[in-house]
C-alpha cells in the first residue's frame, strides 16, 4: 500500500482540482452565456470529465475518494481505519477550499467569499440524499464488477445527476463546503450547508446497507437449487 502522507496529497490535490473545474467552469459559463440552461450544460461536461481524469490518475494512489462520504463507507466497510478515513476527509475539506481560492484567482475574483445562492428546502435534501446514494452505489457496483471502469461510471453518472436532480447533485460534503465559499453560479449559501450535508451522508448510508445486501457474495445456502438435484 502507498505511504499514507501521499494519499493524503493525492486527495487533497484531487479534491481540489475537482472543485477548480467546478466553480471556475461555472464562473466561465455564466461569463460567456446569459443562458442558465447552457451554462449548467457547460459545467456539467466539465465535471464529468475531470472526475473521469482525477479518478483515472490519483485512483492507484488513494482510491480517488475525494469526498468524506465516500470515505466514511470505506471506513464502515474496514477498508480504511477510523484515523485514515478522518484524515482523508480534513484534507479533503482543506483541499476543496483551496481550489476555490485557485478558480477565484484565475478570474480575478475575490479569494474567498460568502456565496449569497439559496438552495433550500425538502426537494433539494431529498435530491442530495438521491443523488449521493447513487454514487454510493455505482462506485461499490463498479469495484465489484467493472473496477476499471469506475472512473467512467462515476464522471457519467455525475453528469447525469446534475439533470436529474433537482439540486444539481453536490454529493460530496467537501465540494459543498468549498462551494458555499463562493457567490458564483455554483455556489451554495452557508445557511443551507449542513441541511447538503446531513442528506449526503444519509445517502450514503443508505447505499452501503442496501449495496452490502446486493453485492453479498453467494455462500453455500445462496447457491440456486440445481433442477438435477430434485430428481
Amino acid at each position: 500500500m502507498i505511504d499514507l502522507p501521499r494519499r493524503l496529497a493525492a486527495e487533497a490535490l484531487g479534491t481540489g482540482i475537482l472543485v477548480a473545474a467546478v466553480i471556475g467552469s461555472g464562473i466561465m459559463a455564466e461569463t460567456l452565456t446569459n443562458d442558465v440552461a447552457l451554462a449548467l450544460l457547460a459545467n456539467t461536461i466539465a465535471t464529468g470529465a475531470i472526475l473521469v481524469v482525477l479518478i483515472s490518475t490519483l485512483g492507484p494512489i488513494s482510491g480517488a475518494h475525494f469526498n468524506p462520504a465516500v470515505s466514511l463507507v470505506f471506513a464502515l466497510r474496514r477498508e480504511l481505519s477510523a484515523r485514515d478515513a478522518a484524515l482523508y476527509a480534513a484534507v479533503q475539506v482543506a483541499g476543496g477550499i483551496i481550489g476555490a481560492v485557485i478558480a477565484h484567482s484565475m478570474f480575478e475574483l475575490p479569494l474567498l467569499q460568502a456565496s449569497t445562492k439559496i438552495r433550500t428546502g425538502g426537494a433539494q435534501w431529498f435530491s442530495e440524499g438521491v443523488a449521493t446514494f447513487g454514487l454510493v452505489a455505482i462506485i461499490l457496483a463498479g469495484i465489484q464488477f467493472e473496477r476499471k471502469a469506475v472512473p467512467m461510471l462515476v464522471g457519467l453518472y455525475i453528469t447525469a445527476a446534475y439533470w436529474f436532480t433537482a439540486s444539481t447533485s453536490f454529493a460530496n460534503p467537501a465540494v459543498a463546503i468549498a462551494r458555499s465559499l463562493t457567490d458564483t453560479f455554483s455556489g451554495i449559501r452557508p445557511l443551507d450547508l449542513p441541511g447538503f450535508v446531513i442528506a449526503q451522508m444519509a445517502g450514503a448510508l443508505v447505499a452501503l446497507a442496501l449495496m452490502s445486501w446486493l453485492l453479498r457474495v453467494p455462500g453455500s445456502s445462496d447457491l440456486p437449487i440445481n433442477p438435477e438435484d430434485r430428481a
